[in-house]
C-alpha cells in the first residue's frame, strides 16, 4: 500500500533534517550554541561563534540534508510504487525542512531552514534557488541585513516556481507554505528591524 511508502519517506526525511548539525559542530567544540552568539543552531550564527570555516560546513551540510531527502529517499517509494500521485521528492523535501526547523533531538527547536530548503530546491527547482540565491546577495548587499536577505529570498523562491513551474500545481503551493514558514522563523529578526535594534552584517553584536 503506498500510504506506507510516503509515511516513512517522510519519517526518514525528518530524521535526516532533524540532525543539528550547527549544534553538533559546536558541540564538538564544547560550546553549546544555542547559548552563544543569537542562540540559532543555523549556518550564520555558527560562522560567528565558531569561524567561518566551521560556519561554511554547517551550511554545506543543512543543505545537503535537503538535497539528500529529494534525490535519494523517493527511491523508497519508487520501489514499490512507480507512479505516485503525489511526487515522493517534494514530501521528502517539506519534511527534512521541517526536521530542521523543529528537531526532536533539541526539543523540537532548532533553524530557521533557509540552507535545507536551498538544498531542496536544488534538487526540485535548482533555476529557482539560482535566482533566489541572486536576491538573497542583492538584499544583503544593498542593506547589509543578513535577515533580510533571507526573508528576500524566501519570498522570491515561491514567486519564482509559480512563474517557473506553471503546470506543476502541487510544487507551487508547497514552495509558497515552505516561503511563508521561512519567514515566520524569522519573525524576532522581523521585530528587531522594526525597532532598528537589527544589527548589520560586520557588527559583532548581529543577529540572525
Amino acid at each position: 500500500m503506498p500510504i506506507w511508502s510516503y509515511i516513512l519517506t517522510a519519517l526518514a526525511a525528518y530524521l535526516l533534517g532533524s540532525i543539528p548539525t550547527g549544534f553538533l559542530a559546536a558541540k564538538a567544540k564544547g560550546i553549546d550554541i544555542r547559548a552563544a552568539g543569537s542562540g540559532n543552531i543555523g549556518a550564520t550564527n555558527a560562522m560567528r561563534v565558531l569561524g567561518a570555516p566551521a560556519g561554511i560546513v554547517v551550511l554545506l551540510l543543512d543543505a545537503l540534508k535537503g538535497f539528500v531527502a529529494v534525490v535519494f529517499l523517493p527511491i523508497l517509494i519508487y520501489k514499490i510504487y512507480p507512479t505516485p500521485a503525489i511526487h515522493p521528492g517534494i514530501v521528502a523535501g517539506v519534511f527534512a525542512v521541517l526536521g530542521h526547523n523543529y528537531s526532536c533531538w533539541l526539543k523540537f527547536k532548532g533553524g530557521k531552514g533557509i540552507a535545507t530548503t536551498a538544498g531542496v530546491y536544488l534538487a526540485l527547482a535548482p533555476w529557482a534557488v539560482l535566482i533566489a540565491l541572486v536576491v538573497f546577495v542583492f538584499a544583503v548587499l544593498v542593506t547589509r541585513y543578513v535577515s533580510v536577505g533571507s526573508i528576500s529570498a524566501a519570498a522570491a523562491l515561491p514567486v519564482t516556481v509559480w512563474i517557473m513551474s506553471p503546470g506543476n500545481l502541487f510544487l507551487a503551493i508547497v514552495t509558497t507554505a515552505l516561503g511563508a514558514l521561512a519567514i515566520y522563523k524569522h519573525k524576532s529578526n522581523i521585530q528587531r528591524l522594526m525597532n532598528g535594534t537589527e544589527n548589520r552584517l560586520g557588527n559583532k553584536k548581529d543577529k540572525k
